[in-house]
């Protein structure tokens, strides 16, 4: 997903298989279509006719063994809650007990709380990449890449490809970018809300454990983070579950910076 934060607008693919650079293609749908989002095979057919290499294997000798070693543990961790398989790979189909059978929402307390989330999301798990710049005439982009969970259920979409989850921008505030546990900050649009907050005149900081605080009041045990920068250049972090690291360069400087921040 890419956002210019001058015009607004957006360009981001989802679920593209066979062309290996993404960000890309997100840019190619914001300058050559009014849409917003193409997913799946057909966003994979608008990257190649748009010039870009493929259809392309993507598997590595790394990601082969990873996926064998996953299917002799018998599929395990994944995605999957509230469901029964003969072999523990699928297919896979629902329980057939009083709580889905009486429509109920599994897993949630008298208080509203999301139970501990199963352990398959850590470091390691995901790779998304987010990233926010100020130019000198002071507009302002943001731009996001993923391959997504690993392990994800086919046909996944996570947050990377969502404006105001994974990243937002308006050069008139500044803004964010998020990495962590997609399918769960994806319900709570955190960038968006940090940009907003900001345009409430909070500072960085404060907003972007604000947008932390939202979630972590739902799923205490969710892991993931959030960077925000105003429009000045004025920077901060915020995260829930784990040590988050971002890095800032500015015209100033001799090198990339890195600042950490605790949860």
């Amino acid at each position: 997903m890419v956002m210019n934060g001058v015009t607004m607008e957006v360009g981001a693919v989802a679920a593209m298989r066979y062309v290996k650079d993404g960000i890309r293609a997100a840019r190619l749908v914001m300058q050559h279509t009014k849409h917003t989002l193409l997913a799946g095979e057909k966003a994979s057919d608008f990257a190649i006719s748009m010039g870009l290499p493929g259809p392309t294997n993507l598997s590595s000798l790394e990601s082969i063994e990873k996926w064998k070693k996953w299917k002799k543990d018998r599929c395990q961790p994944n995605f999957w809650k509230d469901v029964v398989s003969a072999d523990r790979c699928g297919p896979y189909h629902p329980k057939n007990d009083t709580q889905h059978s009486m429509g109920a929402c599994s897993n949630v307390d008298l208080m509203g709380t999301m139970n501990a989330r199963s352990f398959h999301f850590g470091h390691h798990s995901h790779d998304t990449i987010s990233m926010a710049v100020i130019d000198k005439m002071g507009h302002v982009a943001v731009g996001t890449s993923t391959n997504g969970a690993t392990f994800k259920i086919p046909g996944r979409v996570g947050d990377g490809p969502i404006a105001g989850s994974s990243a937002y921008a308006d050069a008139e505030v500044g803004a964010c970018g998020a990495t962590g546990d997609g399918d769960i900050m994806m319900r709570f649009l955190p960038c968006y809300q940090v940009v907003e907050s900001m345009r409430q005149g909070m500072d960085p900081k404060l907003a972007a454990k604000d947008a932390i605080s939202r979630i972590a009041r739902k799923f205490p045990d969710f892991i993931g983070a959030v960077f925000a920068v105003n429009k000045t250049g004025v920077h901060a972090g915020a995260c829930h579950g784990w040590t988050f690291q971002y890095s800032v360069r500015s015209p100033e400087m001799h090198d990339v910076q890195v600042f950490t921040v605790l949860p």
